[in-house]
């Protein structure tokens, strides 16, 4: 029987698991902190839960144009345990499901002994473990630049604020990237005054430049402070205020300060030495298109992977390693395609995109088809009293195949879905027209972007 040992339990690892137990491999699988992954049940999981509830109080706000009268009051002690119930929730159900499929499951911390072999250490002691193949699915953590010390009261790793401490009353957030836009939403839809420090000239940098601006408006409306070329070279504490000192001189004061300044993997501290896998100069296991390392049988997955650091992604690949490593893919089958993974900003508005970027293909001189249709000519969006945004189609003028598109506005996250699918199996912007979708909904915006 084929063995594998799988370190980490995130959405990588325990998607390994669970599919090569099906596939009728030996596993186990290790995980120091939570089955299910602390960046997935501690990070991605919290943080919407905390948006879902700052977008019921946003709802409120817009009750009486909506033709209703109502009061909302966070309860943060109930936020907390809705919370709690949702990551125990899923934590459970996952453990369910591993044990039902005999998956071996030891909690502790595990490092290379040799290319075959690790140690984990458990509260019971060290236990040595071999297996023919051997996953890595450790993850990553937040990176805290040098210029500050985080306090996990009023300076606050992404990691310390799901929910933060206290909500905060002037919320200073360091970073501009999804994670950055998503906790000023957050904070802000909570109550909190919030000062963004946006290092470039947009939010989200790596986004479409007209995508960034509806939600950059949306949030001067909202009276957040947008500070453009702020970069943050110190952060201190002096008792309740936090000040973040910039480059250029400008200084702000809040009570807290949050730092989204993106994440390092977790590959330090495993021996990868010891079973000859090979890093990159910033951590990153180097991968080939099945997720083998350089050692022909440890792969690597999630974000240790140095790939697209999504949970869908992640799970994914743990998904293609399995079938891998048991022979599936002796016969011809579909490779992940990073390029054509679809993305989502759980602000309000929703910011989601896939595929080829507007951006992208006029700098490499990419003849592309382009066309943008706003939510405010749809008859759902205008009943849902929330018609901002528009759904943006890039397609090849010859052929028609959808290429790419970008949605703002609401249920983006989910409407992407249907420019994934065309994306993916390269579909033509006529199969998107001629579907017969329902009247009235806001995936008819699809259609008529696509016509």
């Amino acid at each position: 029987m084929t063995s594998v040992l799988i370190l980490g339990g995130g959405p990588a690892g325990n998607t390994c698991a669970s599919v090569a137990a099906t596939l009728g491999a030996e596993v186990t699988l290790v995980e120091r902190d939570v089955v299910g992954g602390a960046a997935h049940l501690w990070d991605c999981i919290p943080s919407k839960a905390l948006i879902a509830t700052g977008g019921e109080l946003m709802e409120l706000g817009r009750a009486r144009a909506m033709g209703l009268s109502a009061e909302g009051r966070l309860d943060v002690e109930a936020l907390r345990e809705r919370v709690a119930s949702i990551e125990d929730h899923l934590h459970r159900m996952l453990v369910t499901l591993l044990d039902s499929q005999q998956v071996r499951v030891l909690h502790g911390s595990a490092r290379f002994k040799g290319p075959h072999d690790v140690v984990v250490e458990t509260h019971e002691g060290l236990e040595e473990v071999s297996a023919d193949f051997v996953v890595v699915a450790t993850g990553s953590r937040p990176r805290v630049p040098e210029f500050v010390t985080v306090d996990r009261e009023r300076i606050l790793t992404t990691r310390d604020a799901y929910p933060p401490p206290e909500i905060p009353e002037h919320a200073i957030v360091v970073g501009s990237g999804v994670t950055g836009v998503e906790f000023t939403h957050l904070f802000d839809s909570l109550g909190s005054r919030v000062t963004l420090l946006v290092s470039r000239q947009q939010v989200l940098p790596i986004k479409d430049a007209e995508v960034a601006a509806v939600l950059e408006d949306a949030f001067l409306s909202r009276g957040v402070t947008l500070l453009k070329g702020a970069r943050a070279s110190a952060i201190e504490r002096d008792g309740d205020v936090v000040r973040v000192r910039c480059e250029d001189g400008r200084v702000i004061e809040g009570s807290h300060a949050l730092l989204a300044v993106g994440s390092i993997p977790n590959s330090d501290g495993i021996a990868l030495d010891a079973a000859g896998v090979e890093v990159d100069d910033r951590g990153y296991i180097s991968v080939n298109h099945n997720c083998l390392s350089n050692v022909g049988h440890v792969y690597a997955a999630g974000d240790v992977s140095g790939k697209l650091p999504l949970s869908s992604v992640a799970a994914m690949q743990g998904r293609k390693i399995a079938e891998h490593f048991m022979g599936l893919h002796n016969r011809p089958h579909r490779h992940l395609d990073y390029d054509k993974a679809a993305s989502a900003v759980f602000t309000e508005p929703e910011i989601a995109d896939v595929g080829l970027a507007e951006a992208e293909a006029f700098s490499e001189g990419r003849k592309i088809r382009v066309t943008k249709v706003p939510f405010s000519a749809n008859a759902k969006a205008l009943i849902k009293g929330d018609a901002r945004g528009f759904v943006k189609i890039l397609s090849d003028p010859a052929t028609g195949v959808v290429l790419g598109g970008s949605i703002v506005g609401r249920n983006a996250a989910e409407l992407i879905s249907v420019l994934a699918v065309a994306v993916t199996n390269g579909l033509r912007v006529d199969d998107i027209v001629d579907s017969l979708l329902v009247h009235p909904s806001l995936a008819e915006s699809l259609a008529d972007a696509a016509s």
